[in-house]
Formats: C-alpha cells, sequence, structure tokens
C-alpha cells in the first residue's frame, strides 16, 4: 500500500491529466490536487484497480472522478460505458453534479439514478445515451429489470463509500451488478475502511488492485476544533441557537427523526432560520432543504445520521453534536461534515450530565484531551467558542476494549 502523510502535490497537468479537465478545474479555484488525488489519478489512468483510503472531505470524488472520465468512451441508448456505485441519494446527487462539467468538457453525457426521484426523467437521461450513471443500487438494479439500462457495456466502475454501502446492508445488490456487468473491467474503490466487508469487495472485484492511503495522525481531521460543554438539556435550544448566530452554515446532529423534527421546531421558536432533514421526508423535500442550507436561506440543518455520511457540503462552519453518537465511528464521520478540503471547522458536543462516561469514552478514543466545560445559554463564550482554549485532561480509565465499546442504549427524553 503506498502511504503518504505529506505529499507534495504535483500540478494536475504533471499527473496526465488532459488540458480540457484543468481548465474546467481552474475556473472552479482548484489548481493543486490534494495528497489522495496526486496518489490515485496516475495509476487509474494507466488502467490499473485502484484502492483508496483518506479522510472525509480529502478529495475523493476527484480522485476517481477524473481518471473515469478521461478514460469513457461514448454511450449509447441505455448502455452507459461507466458507472459509479454510491450508497445515498444525497450522495448521488452531489458527485454527479461535481463531475458533470468536467464530462462535459469531454463530451460525454452524465446522468444521476436514484430512488425517490422521477423514473422518468431518469429513464431519459439514462436512453438519451448518457455514458456515466451516478447511482444507488436500488434504483439501478430497478432500471436495468425494466430493461431501461443495460450493464454490459460498462467498462470503469467506481464503489464510493464502501464502508457505508457495507453498513447500511447493500452489498447484496452491489454483488448484483457487479455479475451483470461481467468481467474485464477497471475498477476502483473508496472507502473509509479497506478491511472486513470492503476487503472481501476487493478481493472479489479488483484485480491486482494498487492501494493507496493518506495516513494521518488520527481520525480526527487536524484542522478541526473541538469543544465539549456541559449543559443542562432544557437549555439545548438555547444553547445551539446562541452557538448558531455567529455561524453561516451549521449541522445540528440528533439521534432520531422525531428528535430532528422537534429540535428544528424549538430552534425557530428561538429565532433560528432551522430545518430538519431525515430519511421519512420526501426525496424533493430533502433536496429542497439542503438547497436552502447551501444558498443560505436556511443556516441551520437539524439531521440524523443520513446526513453523517450522505451530504458532502462545503463551508460548514459548525458541527453540533446535539445528542452524542453513540459510537466512535459515528462521532468522526459526523465530526467530519465540517473541516473538509483543508478548510477549518468547529465540532461543539453538548453533554447532559448523565452522557459525561460515554462522551469522556469518545473523548479516549479520538485523542481529544479536553475538559467537558460547563455552560449556560447567556454565557458570551458561545458566541465565540474558538476564543477560549479548555483545559487538557487526562484520562486515567479506559481500555482498548472500552473504547472500540458501543454505548449502550439509553431512555432519551422527549
Amino acid at each position: 500500500m503506498v502511504q503518504n502523510d505529506s505529499l507534495d502535490s504535483p500540478g494536475f497537468h504533471a499527473l496526465g491529466v488532459s488540458p480540457e479537465i484543468i481548465e474546467v478545474l481552474a475556473a472552479s479555484g482548484i489548481t493543486t490536487p490534494f495528497p489522495i488525488q496526486a496518489m490515485t489519478i496516475p495509476d487509474a489512468l494507466a488502467g490499473r484497480d485502484v484502492c483508496g483510503k483518506a479522510q472525509t472531505g480529502s478529495g475523493k470524488t476527484l480522485a476517481f472522478g477524473i481518471p473515469l472520465i478521461e478514460r469513457s468512451e461514448a454511450g449509447s441508448k441505455g448502455r452507459p460505458r461507466a458507472l459509479i456505485l454510491v450508497p445515498t441519494r444525497e450522495l448521488c446527487n452531489q458527485v454527479a453534479e461535481e463531475l458533470a462539467p468536467l464530462a462535459a468538457s469531454k463530451g460525454l453525457g452524465l446522468a444521476a439514478v436514484y430512488g425517490g426521484a422521477s423514473m422518468k426523467e431518469q429513464t431519459t437521461a439514462v436512453r438519451g445515451g448518457a455514458a456515466i450513471l451516478v447511482a444507488t443500487p436500488g434504483r439501478l438494479i430497478d432500471l436495468e429489470e425494466r430493461k431501461i439500462v443495460d450493464l454490459s457495456a460498462v467498462d470503469r466502475v467506481v464503489i464510493d463509500e464502501a464502508d457505508q454501502m457495507a453498513d447500511m446492508g447493500f452489498l447484496p445488490q452491489v454483488h448484483r451488478i457487479m455479475r451483470a456487468i461481467g468481467g474485464g473491467h477497471q475498477t476502483m474503490l473508496f472507502s473509509a475502511t479497506l478491511d472486513g466487508a470492503v476487503a472481501s469487495l476487493i478481493s472479489r472485484y479488483l484485480a491486482d488492485p494498487v492501494r493507496h492511503e493518506v495516513i494521518t495522525r488520527t481520525d480526527v481531521v487536524d484542522t478541526q476544533d473541538h469543544r465539549f460543554l456541559l449543559i443542562h438539556y432544557m437549555d439545548k435550544p438555547k444553547v445551539v441557537a446562541a452557538i448558531t448566530s455567529a455561524t453561516e452554515r451549521a449541522l445540528v446532529f440528533v439521534s432520531t427523526k422525531r428528535g430532528a423534527d422537534r429540535v428544528a421546531e424549538q430552534l425557530r421558536a428561538e429565532g433560528v432560520r432551522a430545518a430538519a432533514i431525515h430519511g421519512d421526508l420526501h426525496q424533493s423535500l430533502r433536496e429542497s432543504t439542503l438547497a436552502d442550507l447551501i444558498s443560505g436561506d436556511t443556516p441551520v440543518l437539524v439531521a440524523t445520521n443520513l446526513a453523517s455520511r450522505g451530504l458532502h457540503i462545503d463551508d460548514i462552519d459548525v458541527v453540533i453534536h446535539y445528542d452524542p453518537p453513540a459510537d466512535y465511528k459515528s462521532f468522526i464521520h459526523r465530526s467530519g461534515r465540517t473541516a473538509r478540503a483543508g478548510e477549518s471547522g468547529l465540532v461543539v458536543t453538548l453533554v447532559e450530565w448523565d452522557q459525561v462516561k460515554e462522551v469522556e469514552r469518545l473523548q479516549r478514543a479520538s485523542g481529544l484531551h479536553q475538559e467537558i466545560v460547563k455552560m449556560y445559554s447567556n454565557d458570551p463564550r458561545l458566541s465565540d467558542l474558538l476564543g477560549f482554549t479548555p483545559d487538557r485532561v487526562e484520562f486515567k480509565m479506559g481500555s482498548a476494549a472500552e473504547l472500540s465499546r458501543r454505548a449502550r442504549p439509553r431512555r432519551r427524553r422527549r
């Protein structure tokens, strides 16, 4: 496995990227590759099967998207030449939006196919000869069963967020799709982890893959600042209102769909322009809610774990763990919605008195040796949490087994 934690990235031209794509990237202000891009693009352009592992927000979409587009040929009616599999509808849309201008520069059509949206519009795009499909597994299988899409001509495949694909139970669908494609194609797989169920995908579908990993000192992104606040549960909405008063975009994570609706309503009562997003909402409402966050019309989004892996949004100023996550993995993925692509960001974890021990376990696992600071909603520090530095604490207890243990489910207040 090729590993790097401080790579001096060459320019895109030196990686073998075409002038057409370089021009589109430059128009978006992208001139220097991130490490995962500099590491993987040359091998992918050479036709190698590639496994990529890097922190969230590290530029993985362009790492696989650029070589996929460079090597793809034009599609024909219902017969795409390249396929990008993603686990969620939101990610499907976002990958398609990021790659569509690059594909257009090479004269290639690109279509996004996912559940919860118009089958008619997606069918038209596929039958229009899209060379590249970005798809969720369920909708793609539906289109194949209806004879709308034929995967036999696909010669380049990307499996994105493979670990989340496994976590969400989509591996049977992925296997079915890969069988329909057949052999002889180039496969690229990108994931936060390359072990467990993901390792089985690699051994089954990738031929002599080259592995690239951007090594960091910790799973916590270097450009994240963390604060842990001890608060009273009845004061939570006012605390969040105070924190978000000085931010442009914020994500507030809660544990349940019902909780997302409730907290969004409570924040609106505090004068915060907030909306909820979760799996029970119709896809069109989820998309419009996300668009309002990006535009700034609704600067605070209250989300369930749907957003911890499914949404890739730039320029999130602060992530707030309204309900602390139940495990370390969720903490990392939720927190990773800010400080993306080298930018800075703030992560705030709200802690009730009976949650201190479980949050300390998350702190130990994350290497975040910070005091949990008691605050009320009228504390002036809430509007500038970066303006003070919490004391460092040393944790005297905690084995490796404890750090990885899922916190016991607890009865939550409603």
